[in-house]
């Protein structure tokens, strides 16, 4: 598909559609909407300012908080605003404490938001002092007590202690206490090493880093955090070396890679990769699968849909996008979802209608991806116990918000073949319980 701008901002909404926004040069373009099941474009307001470098993620209410800009290369803007997917319209916040290029949004249980690093107005000149976002009161929370100089767009998680952790791209990890004005302590350290362009994703508790580095690496090394003392280890490597690729979390708990530059330098397209390949994590294998179009690296951009596929789109000046169809699609017949909750409330249970109840061997949740420059700083994966009736599932909801932050996911029930339901989109409720401070 031809596009108008490159995608490099790409956010799964609340209805299915994909928002994205362009490079540093398409600052003063309209987002873009797109709707997958139509193939359409419209134009979105803009922000006021250019949003191309800001980091995103989800409120609890479907709102994306969108913080930072660009002014020029290294050099960013202190701004920061939301943008309502239900209205297609921007709202103004108060502004940052200084200028945010490159920093990454962490969703926390209570609906708050951390941003973190960033450069101000210059090469390394990083923005260490991190903000929480109060959503209640629409101010900020500057967490004086932990200042940390931090690579820009670090790959954040949410961990289910509640605690923050940096995962990559370097080799030492923190972990951050987001109550208060905040602290940091020592995280175990990686196996590797740097790994710079390179993905992370988090499937049920569980952190895993994939390539990335100058000259890139196959390796891929995971940590579970749901342990009291987590290590990194090593599993399967990629098929291939790759740098400014991304991963995708798919319904069926598997892991997909599409783009990047097997060559050393910071965007080899003479090093392009053009495979995509795919990671189960039980049976620790990698899988070769069909080939992107065009060279997919810097400023490229990968989403999960709602119907399954995977969006692959952008690149350097790359105005195109791509749509590729795993491997589950091609297996038979989809299960269908007939009814289900659009709340869902941790630590309860819920039903959800199916026909082929006999049939469901898994059911996940996929939050909303909002990825950007290698990282999606919103999506992560969790796998609900269920039991089968007639007609129906018995589905147990994550156990509070540490597991699942609340906001807008995907549920996906997923068959004994590996095929995926169409996801139905379901909004995961903040438990008094689990709330951070506020």
């Amino acid at each position: 598909m031809a596009w108008p701008l490159s995608a490099t901002h790409t956010s799964l909404q609340p209805d299915g559609k994909v928002m994205f926004f362009g490079e540093f040069d398409e600052g003063d373009d309209p987002p873009r909407r797109w709707d997958p099941v139509t193939n359409t474009l419209s134009a979105l307001p803009t922000a006021g300012y250019n949003i191309f470098c800001a980091g995103h993620s989800y409120l609890a209410d479907g709102r994306l908080l969108v913080t930072g800009g660009h002014i020029a290369s290294h050099v960013g803007l202190n701004d920061a605003s939301l943008f309502d997917p239900f209205t297609g319209t921007w709202s103004r916040l108060p502004d940052m404490n200084a200028g945010r290029w490159y920093p990454t949004n962490v969703t926390l249980p209570n609906g708050d938001v951390m941003v973190l690093s960033g450069e101000i107005n210059g090469v390394s000149d990083i923005n260490e002092i991190p903000q929480r976002y109060l959503a209640a009161s629409r101010t900020w929370r500057t967490m004086t007590s932990a200042r940390l100089d931090m690579p820009y767009y670090p790959r954040m998680f949410l961990a289910p202690n509640g605690r923050l952790f940096f995962a990559a791209p370097w080799r030492a990890t923190r972990f951050m206490d987001p109550n208060g004005t905040g602290s940091w302590s020592s995280g175990p350290s990686s196996l590797f090493g740097g790994r710079s362009y390179g993905p992370a994703v988090m499937l049920d508790g569980t952190v895993v880093i994939i390539g990335g580095g100058d000259p890139p690496t196959a390796t891929v090394e995971l940590i579970d955090l749901n342990v009291a003392s987590p290590t990194w280890r090593y599993v399967a490597s990629m098929s291939v070396r790759r740098r400014q690729h991304n991963a995708t979390l798919l319904p069926d708990g598997t892991v997909l890679v599409t783009g990047g530059s097997s060559g050393s330098g910071f965007d080899n397209a003479g090093a392009r990769v053009f495979h995509a390949e795919v990671w189960n994590p039980v049976t620790n294998r990698w899988t070769r699968l069909a080939s992107n179009s065009i060279y997919r690296g810097y400023h490229a951009t990968a989403l999960l849909l709602p119907d399954g596929r995977v969006l692959s789109a952008g690149g350097r000046h790359a105005r195109s996008a791509e749509i590729f169809s795993p491997p589950y699609l091609f297996k038979g017949a989809r299960p269908t979802v007939s009814s289900a909750p659009g709340v869902v409330t941790p630590g309860t249970t819920f039903t959800v209608g199916t026909p082929e109840a006999a049939r469901i061997v898994k059911v996940t949740l996929i939050a909303l991806g909002s990825v950007t420059h290698s990282f999606d700083q919103n999506q992560r994966l969790i796998t609900l116990g269920f039991t089968r009736g007639t007609g129906s599932l018995t589905i147990t909801a994550p156990p509070g918000n540490t597991v699942a932050p609340p906001g807008y996911y995907q549920l996906f029930l997923v068959n004994d073949l590996g095929v995926p339901s169409h996801g139905s989109m379901v909004r995961v409720s903040t438990v008094a319980g689990a709330l951070q401070e506020p």
